[in-house]
């Protein structure tokens, strides 16, 4: 059984971290509840999210909790990372650390509708099969609130992460759900490896980024 689920990530400009309006700063539990509410904002018109809660009540009411199940562990590994101001975040996981399986696949099966379970459970199994096994980091979540996009801030979550990355010689891996988030991630040094889709199910681009 799979044990990944692809997110959105919002397409940003690839401006140097020292020219951010706003700093970059760890986010601990103590935060949570700020960061999902700057991702709800992010991922509004993510494709995947908004297929598998079309209802606008059914993504407000189960999204925060996808959030915790799925991106949970960056807050207790303090992995994850946020602008001042929650204008967005970052939830990275490091190398050995992965979503729990069981409570995603219980959500999942409680918050979308039945017809589209299949569909669901197909995407995650062909996402186990591309999810790279070697030691890496791997970013679960990345958002900006879109009234902040444009200013970097994406680029600048993304190489808090990366820049340890080639220090350390690790790979990172992300899942990209639209042609446009392909194009920003290989501008930070990502390639493409296959493509995910099963049913009606949006595309979903996986992606691995070596040490440079």
């Amino acid at each position: 059984m799979a044990s990944y689920l692809t997110i959105s990530h919002s397409h940003q400009q690839h401006n140097s971290a020292s020219t951010l309006l706003k700093p970059i700063r760890s986010a601990t539990i103590a935060h949570q509840k700020y960061v999902t509410a700057s991702l709800i904002l992010a991922f509004i018109n993510d494709p995947i999210m908004r297929w598998m809660y079309p209802d606008p009540y059914q993504y407000l009411a189960h999204f925060p909790r996808f959030v915790d199940v799925f991106g949970g562990k960056a807050f207790t590994q303090k992995t994850a990372y946020c602008i001042d101001g929650y204008s967005g975040a970052a939830l990275w996981f490091p190398p050995g650390v992965e979503p729990d399986v069981e409570p995603l696949i219980k959500l999942l099966e409680q918050s979308i509708f039945e017809s589209d379970l299949a569909d669901m459970f197909a995407v995650l199994e062909q996402m186990e099969h591309y999810h790279i096994k070697e030691s890496h980091w791997y970013l679960s979540l990345i958002g900006v609130d879109p009234t902040q996009q444009g200013k970097g801030y994406g680029s600048a979550l993304i190489q808090q992460v990366t820049t340890q990355c080639d220090r350390h010689r690790i790979p990172a891996y992300v899942e990209a759900s639209k042609l446009a988030n392909v194009l920003f991630y290989e501008r930070h040094g990502f390639q493409a490896i296959g493509t995910i889709q099963a049913g009606k199910s949006p595309p979903i681009f996986p992606m691995v980024r070596q040490p440079q």
